[in-house]
């Protein structure tokens, strides 16, 4: 298990990210995908449902033993909490509304975010739309690993427990590596979260929580669908940065897994990205793609060309407008280096 990294450094590039130009190509070629940028009917009902069936479940664990609230947090309370961040992550997109219900759509979040039991939808709604506008953008895009990660976690044994650990670095990294003022929609969800997880501990007492909190942990940590964090950005291959993924597991994750066309058109619902895929078929189906998120989490723990270091990075500045950045081509000699 000591087989190091051989990785010191990140991958950086002096290009902008590939999927703005992918984006004009296909839309010159294909406009009809423009009809696909509207809201989702039914994702509210399916999110709607996911929390429901997780306040019921949290009336059945109230008087099991504590070996079976951990049992089922892990292999079913822990994958629907899964689900609701991914089902988050399309909130932040406007899934629900559409773009024209902003407030809606974060007060959705707010309540998609119920069964998860820590404060989440507000503050990654705050960091994710950078982690698209800047894909792999130093300090701008939280999404990256710091300097520390790569250095640190550079064996077997200390990426497997940097995986386990992969909720703690989403949680904190934005706070040191790209800090910003707490807005009112992150109070508002820390509220409403503290008090709906009071009103639980009161009702059913302290295993709901437990169940709660402790699936969200464990399911976002070493888990098969957490093979999607890793698999979506880490470069598995020289040159690409990000990856695909079409298997079964998109049925319970939103189809996270279309990730190159996700990243090519974040407006659409995820509902929507296999028609994408199969209307420009040519742009994708020659691209690198994983086959199982398993497999990805295995690889990426014995691979010794892979590490928190296989991230493609490049330099953006910040415009005139202190709201908005820009992606600047740069020399080599504007690089940070590791540490």
């Amino acid at each position: 298990m000591g087989n190091r990294v051989t990785r010191d450094d990140f991958e950086w590039v002096y290009t902008e990210q590939p999927h703005t130009q992918r984006r004009r190509e296909i839309l010159a070629k294909y406009p009809s995908i423009k009809s696909l940028m509207v809201p989702d009917p039914t994702f509210k009902w399916i999110v709607t449902g996911m929390v429901l069936t997780q306040l019921l479940a949290c009336y059945l664990v109230k008087d099991l033993p504590w070996k079976w609230v951990f049992f089922w947090a892990y292999v079913f309370g822990g994958c629907i909490n899964h689900s609701l961040t991914l089902a988050i992550h399309d909130i932040s997109h406007n899934v629900p509304f559409g773009n024209k219900r902003a407030k809606w759509n974060r007060w959705f979040a707010i309540f998609a975010n119920l069964p998860i039991g820590v404060p989440y939808s507000a503050s990654f709604k705050k960091y994710h739309i950078d982690h698209h506008r800047y894909l792999g953008g130093h300090i701008l895009d939280t999404d990256i690993p710091t300097d520390f990660e790569g250095w640190f976690f550079c064996t077997p044994f200390r990426k497997l427990i940097w995986i386990i650990l992969q909720p703690a670095f989403y949680a904190f990294r934005p706070m040191f590596t790209n800090p910003r003022v707490v807005t009112q929609m992150e109070i508002y969800n820390g509220l409403v979260q503290l008090l709906a997880d009071f009103v639980i501990y009161h009702l059913w007492g302290v295993k709901p929580v437990v169940y709660l909190v402790g699936g969200t942990i464990l399911c976002t940590g070493l888990h098969p669908i957490a093979g999607h964090f890793i698999a979506e950005h880490y470069m598995f291959l020289k040159g690409y940065e990000t990856y695909s993924y079409y298997g079964s597991l998109n049925w319970i994750t939103f189809n996270v897994g279309y990730h190159m066309e996700h990243h090519d058109f974040p407006s659409i619902p995820g509902s929507s990205l296999p028609m994408v895929k199969k209307i420009a078929a040519e742009y994708y189906d020659t691209l690198p793609q994983h086959q199982s998120w398993v497999r990805v989490l295995w690889d990426f723990v014995f691979d010794k060309s892979i590490g928190p270091y296989a991230r493609v990075k490049r330099i953006c500045k910040l415009a005139d407008n202190p709201e908005r950045h820009h992606y600047v081509p740069f020399k080599k000699t504007d690089v940070p280096r590791a540490s």
